[in-house]
């Protein structure tokens, strides 16, 4: 049987002064009470990505929403890794936190790479979650990939309701849970009949280049350290059999483990994903 559903933390905000205007950040917990973890979600995502594992875990969870995406949606560039990476820091910075066990899903986890590679005195330790090694070169862009998740950019939605269907739609969701109802309300945004996601296209097709082909990423994981975890989802981003990693062996010198009947979204929002990433962050 699944396991009960969790009664969900809601985070505090606050908002982050950077380049171009203040970053939105969702904390969950005290950040005086244990070691705090900076989370850091993908390409079309938000703070929200984290709300399952930030409800389960006891410390501190720190959750920026990426400069393009969620509250920071209306920030403009730069985007890109280092971009990010930059944001992450000034987020520690402005909370007191002097070096935090670092977690990236998706491409957060290239985010999360940079950020070890030129700020490691920052990072405690570091967990990837389906996200961050080198990716083969892709077929397409974006609206490709990610399928209904990136074209969902230039639609308009005329209920909450309406755009809740569309994501128990997606086939990564066939699973419906109060953390992603949490995270698809959080995307929405505008007035009337014409409601649309946070997320913002020029932010997701920029950071989608630069994390298949930039030198920041590809950097970062060159220098990695023997042993990283990384937790990796059995099956893709459409909940294909295949999965976005698909040789575990090809991940060379990371400490993988592999979450059977998860796919590249489930892994944050279903039990048996949540409960693996927790167990290496706390």
């Amino acid at each position: 049987m699944p396991a009960e559903p969790t009664a969900l933390r809601a985070p505090a905000h606050v908002g982050v002064p950077v380049a171009g205007g203040e970053l939105t950040v969702a904390v969950w917990g005290e950040l005086s009470s244990g070691s705090p973890v900076l989370a850091i979600h993908g390409l079309t995502a938000s703070s929200r990505a984290w709300i399952e594992v930030a409800t389960r875990l006891p410390g501190p969870v720190i959750a920026p929403d990426l400069r393009g995406r969620g509250g920071s949606g209306e920030i403009p560039g730069p985007f890109g890794m280092a971009a990010h990476a930059a944001d992450c820091v000034a987020v520690l910075d402005a909370l007191d936190v002097e070096r935090a066990v670092v977690a990236g899903h998706s491409m957060g986890g290239f985010v999360a790479s940079v950020l070890a590679h030129r700020h490691p005195a920052r990072v405690a330790r570091l967990v990837l979650v389906d996200g961050g090694a080198p990716l083969p070169p892709p077929r397409g862009g974006p609206e490709t990939a990610l399928g209904p998740a990136a074209r969902r950019l230039d639609m308009r939605f005329p209920s909450r309701e309406a755009y809740r269907d569309f994501w128990r739609a997606h086939p990564s969701f066939a699973e419906w849970t109060p953390a992603a109802e949490a995270y698809v309300d959080y995307d929405l945004t505008g007035t009337g009949s014409a409601l649309r996601s946070r997320v913002s296209a020029e932010a997701m097709r920029t950071d989608y280049v630069d994390l298949h082909s930039g030198s920041p990423a590809r950097d970062a994981f060159a220098a990695l350290p023997a042993g990283v975890p990384f937790v990796r989802a059995e099956r893709g981003m459409l909940n294909e059999p295949e999965p976005l990693y698909p040789d575990p062996d090809a991940l060379s010198g990371l400490d993988v483990t592999t979450v059977p009947g998860t796919n590249h979204y489930s892994i944050l929002f279903g039990d048996a994903g949540v409960t693996a990433v927790a167990a290496l962050l706390t």
